[in-house]
């Protein structure tokens, strides 16, 4: 009797262990398509701003760990692949020391991946709320060519920033909506923000979000990594992420 009950109690404590287990950790995966309106204007080595627009897709892929664990923030890491390009046909400018005339390409980078920590202020089926800082780390170039001279310049230095995230639910329905931005410390003219609905479909192991929303990254910088420049890419994005 005394070892069936100790049998009973230890699959019960394994049991609830494995139960704890799954909340103790907890993982988001996500990606989103990003169609992108994109203004940009850098300028050459006499200071003279160049502008193009560009219109293309973008896309961002991300990663989350979140505990129960007091004082440790949570960490979410985002990959951002930005670019844009444009031809100018009768281009007379230095760059980089070179002077550019007649038929110029110019590809301007600005991928980067954001660093976030970050604690759950609140954490309920009706509202969450997210306070933390981040560190855009940028791994781009402005490339300028003619037929045959290409000059590049690496964009590879980082930004800190202040994080917020918000999300609003509606009980029972799995509609929300959210927002979340990033604003720029050190660069104060540097901010990254979304916002929009999603639809949330809770599953056995695994639940997911389907969002749609609108998105702005603005880039003006004075002498950043060598290069000044003032760059927005805005436009809808929709994605899907996934709660384990």
């Amino acid at each position: 009797m005394k070892k069936t009950l100790l049998a009973t109690a230890v699959v019960s404590l394994l049991s609830m262990s494995s139960a704890q287990a799954a909340t103790i950790l907890g993982f988001k995966v996500g990606a989103d398509y990003w169609q992108a309106d994109t203004t940009n204007a850098f300028n050459d080595d006499s200071g003279v701003a160049h502008s193009f627009n560009d219109d293309s897709s973008q896309g961002s892929i991300w990663i989350a760990v979140e505990h129960p664990l007091p004082f440790v923030p949570n960490i979410k890491i985002r990959e951002n692949k930005l670019e844009s390009s444009t031809g100018i046909a009768n281009a007379d400018f230095n760059f980089n020391g070179h002077n550019f005339t007649d038929a110029t390409s110019v590809t301007n980078d600005l991928s980067n991946t954001d660093f976030v920590l970050y604690y759950e202020i609140l954490d309920n089926d009706l509202v969450s709320v997210d306070l933390g800082a981040a560190y855009k780390l940028m791994s781009g170039s402005l490339r300028v060519a003619d037929a045959g001279h290409p000059e590049e310049v690496e964009i590879d230095s980082g930004i800190v920033m202040g994080y917020a995230s918000a999300q609003v639910g509606m009980v029972g329905l799995g509609l929300f909506g959210f927002a979340d931005v990033m604003l720029g410390v050190d660069e104060s003219n540097v901010y990254d923000y979304g916002a929009g609905l999603g639809w949330q479909f809770d599953g056995l192991a695994v639940d997911t979000s389907v969002r749609i929303g609108y998105r702005e990254f603005n880039f003006d910088v004075s002498n950043f990594s060598g290069v000044s420049q003032n760059t927005q890419f805005n436009g809808a994005f929709a994605g899907v992420e996934l709660v384990f």
